[in-house]
């Protein structure tokens, strides 16, 4: 019987506390319109939840895959709120009953969206193998969320937190803001971060990430993971779209797609998207489908910007062109998506969605011979990506 009143009286002192955070924290969407080109997008996650663009005919349609309204992308119980039921039955229960209590919250209420919808990623995007690191002789243990592995900063990386608008001009950009403390997901330094969404022309969505340590050396590789469907995100799979990756080698993966450290040529292999073709043209030749780290074709990282991709649907006539200042991209299929419903009650599956996510290369801190992506006291990160929509 006391065990029961502990359980209510822990549950009624999280949603009364969740109820007031939720209160405190304001959550909103914010569009970004230029004549028939719209995009929206929630401070939630600084997430991407919607792009429309017109097709050869001018019939508009949202092209980006995502959740009907903001809820879909939350925790619907707060991470402060778990880390509070922790840290509560740590003082005042037993240990059986500790492990009860915060494991029935944990997968009772916590259901953080898993499939990165349009999220921004970090602090460190893609995997980190053993979920953990070495920094100058420290060992920085990081959350396993990804098979003993550590996937897009963690179980509350980036996409699952609040950011502060700094700015918004409708028919010009958004700046978001976060400030990452010491220790956050396990990684060191606090960190302040700023995103801009930003209408460049006519036609050219682009997004500016920006980072600066403030007080020790920390890893920094943000991503933005939009999935695309270049007929509409209603369309059904991307497997006839056709794409170009400028980029003539790949980090191969091991079975849990961490990369080997080995840099290899995609000639002849179903890798090599030199040349357009279509996605599904040699998808039998792979186990599920792309989900690997292409090392584009430039010199180096910096503000001067190359061409990554191009992808092209022969049914709308719509083409995305990107460009980026990094020196990977991460071209995934959305193998891993299974009847996730989205807006308009849509059911996303397998292939639904492309992402293209230029990054550094994957699992850098524990792969030597990786361009690093250690950023150090008075460095700044930028990363930059300008996305052109055309119709013909």
């Amino acid at each position: 019987m006391a065990k029961a009143a502990l359980f209510f009286c822990v549950m009624m002192i999280a949603f009364s506390l969740s109820n007031v955070c939720e209160a405190a924290t304001e959550i909103g969407v914010y569009q970004l319109r230029r004549g028939d080109f719209s995009v929206n997008i929630t401070n939630y996650g600084a997430t991407v939840i919607s792009v429309v663009v017109p097709d050869r005919n001018g019939k508009l349609d949202d092209i980006v895959l995502g959740f009907g309204s903001v809820d879909g992308y939350k925790a619907s119980l707060t991470p402060s709120i778990l880390e509070f039921i922790r840290v509560l039955c740590r003082y005042i229960c037993k240990s059986s009953i500790i492990a009860f209590l915060y494991m029935y919250v944990k997968f009772k209420f916590v259901q953080n969206d898993t499939t990165y919808f349009g999220a921004l990623v970090g602090r460190v995007a893609n995997r980190i193998s053993g979920a953990q690191f070495t920094l100058n002789g420290v060992v920085y243990k990081l959350p396993d969320n990804d098979n003993g592995n550590t996937l897009h900063g963690g179980k509350i990386g980036f996409s699952d937190v609040v950011w502060t608008v700094q700015e918004h001009i409708e028919n010009s950009h958004i700046t978001l803001t976060y400030n990452s403390h010491d220790g956050e997901q396990g990684f060191p330094g606090e960190v302040s971060v700023m995103v801009t969404y930003l209408f460049v022309g006519s036609n050219k969505l682009a997004i500016k990430m920006e980072a600066k340590p403030l007080n020790k050396p920390t890893p920094i590789n943000l991503a933005s993971h939009t999935y695309w469907n270049l007929g509409g995100h209603a369309n059904g799979n991307i497997l006839s779209h056709k794409i170009q990756l400028l980029a003539s080698k790949i980090t191969p993966v091991d079975d849990k797609l961490i990369p080997t450290g080995a840099i290899s040529s995609v000639k002849g292999t179903p890798y090599d998207f030199l040349q357009h073709r279509e996605i599904g043209s040699r998808l039998d030749e792979l186990a599920g489908g792309y989900d690997i780290n292409y090392v584009l074709d430039r010199e180096g990282a910096g503000r001067h910007l190359t061409k990554a991709a191009v992808v092209l649907d022969e049914g709308s006539g719509r083409k995305m062109e990107l460009w980026t200042n990094q020196i990977g991209v991460q071209f995934y299929t959305s193998n891993m998506l299974g009847d996730t419903v989205g807006k308009n009650g849509v059911v996303y599956r397998r292939y639904s969605g492309l992402c293209l996510e230029t990054q550094g290369y994957p699992d850098s801190v524990n792969q030597p011979n990786f361009p690093s992506q250690i950023v150090n006291v008075g460095e700044s990160y930028l990363h930059v990506m300008v996305y052109r929509f055309t119709a013909s």
